[in-house]
C-alpha cells in the first residue's frame, strides 16, 4: 500500500495484551455490540482499523497507548450466533494526534504514520547487522521451558522483522513489553529488546528452579 492511501481518520479496537505488526495476521473473535459495529462500517468503505493496547482493562473508554498497527480485514466470517471470525492482516504502525467526538459506539481517532514509513517497505536480512542464528537458539529454549510447541524450523525460515514480530504477538510478554516492541522502529533494536526479555525470561525460569 503507498503511503498516501493510508486513513488518517480511523477506527480503534482497543485489546489489552494483544499487539500485531505489519506482515502480521490477527484472528479475531468479534462479539461486542461496539465492534460488531465497528467490522460493519469498515467492510462497506475501505476494511481498514486499527489496533492498540489500553492502558488498563477497566471502563468502556481506558486511555489507550499512542502506538498500534492499521490492518486491512483479509478473512471475514459470521457464525450463527451473530459473530465475526475475522483475520487482519498489518499493514503500517501509527502514532494516535487526538480521539474524534464519539458519534459511534466504538472509537475514532487521527493518527500519524510518517514515524514508521519504512514498515511499507520490503526488509532484507542481508543489509541488518544482527546474529539471527543465536536469538533462535534462545527463543528454541525460551519455548521448550514454557512446554509452548513451535516449529522451530519454520521460524528459521523467517526474516529478522517477521521473526521479532510473531514472536511479539504469540508469547505471554506484559503490556508494557509487548508496548516497547511494538514502539521501536528499527529490526535490529527491536531484536536487541526481545533477546533482552527472552534471556531474562530463561534465568527466571533456572531461578524458579533452583528455589524449588
Amino acid at each position: 500500500m503507498k503511503k498516501n492511501n493510508l486513513p488518517n481518520k480511523i477506527s480503534i479496537f482497543p485489546l489489552s495484551e494483544a499487539i500485531f505488526f505489519p506482515r502480521t495476521i490477527l484472528p479475531l473473535n468479534i462479539f461486542e455490540d461496539r465492534y460488531i459495529q465497528l467490522i460493519n462500517d469498515c467492510m462497506k468503505e475501505n476494511r481498514m482499523f486499527g489496533m492498540v493496547q489500553p492502558k488498563t482493562k477497566f471502563g468502556n473508554m481506558p486511555e489507550v497507548y499512542d502506538t498500534g498497527c492499521l490492518g486491512k480485514v483479509v478473512s471475514f466470517n459470521e457464525t450463527n450466533d451473530r459473530r465475526f471470525i475475522i483475520s487482519l492482516s498489518g499493514i503500517i504502525r501509527f502514532r494516535i494526534k487526538r480521539e474524534f467526538k464519539k458519534e459511534k459506539l466504538y472509537r475514532i481517532f487521527e493518527v500519524d504514520y510518517s514515524e514508521f514509513l519504512t514498515d511499507l517497505e520490503e526488509k532484507n536480512d542481508q543489509k541488518i547487522n544482527y546474529d539471527k542464528k543465536n536469538l533462535l537458539n534462545k527463543l528454541k529454549i525460551f519455548f521448550q521451558k514454557m512446554n509452548y510447541p513451535i516449529d522451530y524450523n519454520e521460524y528459521a525460515k523467517l526474516d529478522l522483522d517477521n521473526l521479532v514480530n510473531t514472536v511479539a504477538m504469540i508469547s505471554p510478554f506484559s503490556v508494557e513489553e509487548k508496548q516497547k516492541l511494538i514502539e521501536t522502529i528499527k529490526v535490529e533494536d527491536k531484536a536487541k529488546i526481545l533477546d533482552e526479555i527472552i534471556s531474562f525470561g530463561i534465568l527466571n525460569f533456572q531461578d524458579n528452579k533452583t528455589l524449588q
